[in-house]
């Protein structure tokens, strides 16, 4: 394994990704319905068809599900694009995590039409919008890319910076 190019790295990620995101979206349609199961008192498992985008926005249009899948397959395309170009394992490990994320929710839209949301965060009354592992690894992966460019890359940078002159 400590062979792997940061390509593969990230590809092995978003490949155990889309698996777990696969294997507990199954159990959910299979046990849960569309009922909801209260595992603590902020925390429910949900059964929730997603015909939109991100927190149910759009829910209401069927006809969107292929869009969504092309638009999505772009944009995976551009994260593959920068996978190729990465230098540091954990951004490969971020990308990996969107690629895989994307990746998840584009089965559940060819399979289903719709995402399988079953998180639900909530307290008391108000409820988060119901989501899954894919969307998860989209958000988190997202979230460290933006952390990354923000803080670590610029000093990464100045590092290679500074080795090259030295």
């Amino acid at each position: 394994m400590k062979n792997l190019s940061l390509k593969q790295t990230g590809l092995l990620f978003a490949l155990l990704l889309i698996v777990i995101d696969q294997i507990t979206k199954n159990l959910i349609v299979m046990y849960l319905y569309e009922g909801q199961k209260e595992i603590l008192p902020f925390f429910n498992l949900v059964h929730v068809w997603n015909r939109g985008i991100s927190f149910g926005l759009f829910n209401h249009d069927h006809s969107g599900a292929w869009l969504l899948v092309a638009l999505s397959l772009v944009i995976t395309t551009f994260f593959f694009i920068w996978l190729n170009k990465v230098n540091h394992k954990p951004l490969a490990l971020a990308i990996g995590a969107v690629i895989g994320g994307a990746l998840g929710n584009v089965i559940d839209r060819i399979r289903f039409h719709a995402v399988v949301d079953f998180l639900d965060f909530h307290v008391g009354d108000w409820h988060y919008p119901a989501f899954n592992v894919a969307d998860s690894a989209i958000v988190l992966g997202i979230a460290f890319i933006v952390l990354d460019s923000l803080f670590f890359e610029p000093k990464r940078h100045k590092t290679e910076h500074h080795e090259t002159k030295v």
